[in-house]
């Protein structure tokens, strides 16, 4: 087991007991799209891993931002090395919680929201998040699409580029989880 998922897991598990619904999602689905008028650029991963008692509530994300896949290779380079400096933030995470969440236990589509705090190159900004959940058999599907301010994240867009960056990115998110075993 990843140390990520050990950590996540003794938080989420041990002040609960093994009896709670937790959920695993080791291979979430990340893209993101920023349309300007010069520009439009797109990446995605499946590098992502997810946490989810269902009992509590409380959610956890990470995204490791060095597995951004770019159509162009210098994108890609320019990404990690300048903007989101990912040498230095590795990762893109999110804590936080399910409000209002629904019983579970019959098969269905939800809406929820999530509350919590989404950390971006280095920076936490306090989120609310609309998502949509599948329950399939023992499984549940999330699904999110929402907008991330790059200013939000200490993200800065040289004045040179200001026309082949957007200021607003969106984010699409979709999770598979299966329950995890104690």
């Amino acid at each position: 087991m990843r140390p990520f998922i050990k950590i996540v897991f003794l938080l989420l598990v041990i002040p609960f007991g093994y009896s709670q619904e937790i959920y695993k999602s080791t291979a979430v689905a990340t893209e993101f799209f920023s349309s300007a008028p010069i520009e439009d650029i797109a990446a995605h991963t499946n590098d992502g891993l997810s946490l989810w008692n269902t009992r509590t509530g409380e959610i956890t994300f990470r995204i490791n931002i060095r597995s951004f896949q770019f159509e162009k290779g210098k994108m890609q380079e320019h990404f990690n090395e300048n903007f989101m400096e990912s040498h230095k933030y590795p990762y893109a995470t999110f804590k936080g919680k399910v409000t209002d969440q629904p019983d579970f236990s019959e098969e269905g589509a939800y809406e929820i929201k999530l509350e919590g705090v989404l950390t971006i190159h280095g920076v936490e900004k306090e989120r609310e998040v609309n998502a949509k959940v599948q329950v399939k058999g023992s499984g549940l599907e999330l699904k999110s699409d929402f907008m991330v301010p790059v200013a939000d994240h200490d993200i800065e867009i040289p004045k040179i580029l200001w026309r082949n960056i957007a200021e607003e990115v969106s984010v699409k998110v979709l999770a598979n989880y299966s329950k995890l075993d104690p």
